[in-house]
């Protein structure tokens, strides 16, 4: 078992985004949910808790019934080292897609081929071909 787990807080959106990410990495999926139900605090049928993992790794997220004057922040990043370069391209186009470059993607003196952004949900996301 993991010790340290990512927690990301979305509002409203938490689904969407596990569904995205599973789809873009082998060996992921949702590995539990549990929802609002009626009555409660949060939206009914909006994430109260869930776990997925991408590739192995898990991470844990919620859908926040509270409005909260922040977001994700580029100072903190998800850090995937790709295999291919077929994957990088692939992974780097789906979740540059409506979200902002923050880097292009291309050779780097650390890295060959490497790319940094925030996706549509506003994660931030480095990838580096290995």
């Amino acid at each position: 078992m993991q010790k340290i787990t990512t927690f990301l807080m979305f509002e409203g959106k938490a689904e969407e985004a596990m569904n995205f990410y599973t789809s873009l990495f082998s060996n992921s999926g949702i590995v539990d949910i549990s929802r609002y139900g009626a009555g409660e605090q949060g939206k009914e049928g909006t994430v109260k808790h869930a776990t997925f993992s991408l590739n192995g790794q898990e991470f844990m997220c919620i859908d926040s019934f509270v409005s909260h004057g922040f977001t994700f922040t580029p100072s903190i990043s998800l850090y995937v080292k790709c295999e291919t370069e077929e994957e990088i391209d692939k992974v780097f186009a789906a979740l540059s897609a409506n979200g902002q470059v923050l880097m292009p993607l291309g050779p780097y003196p650390f890295s060959k081929k490497f790319g940094w952004l925030s996706d549509k949900f506003g994660v931030s996301w480095q990838l580096t071909l290995l």
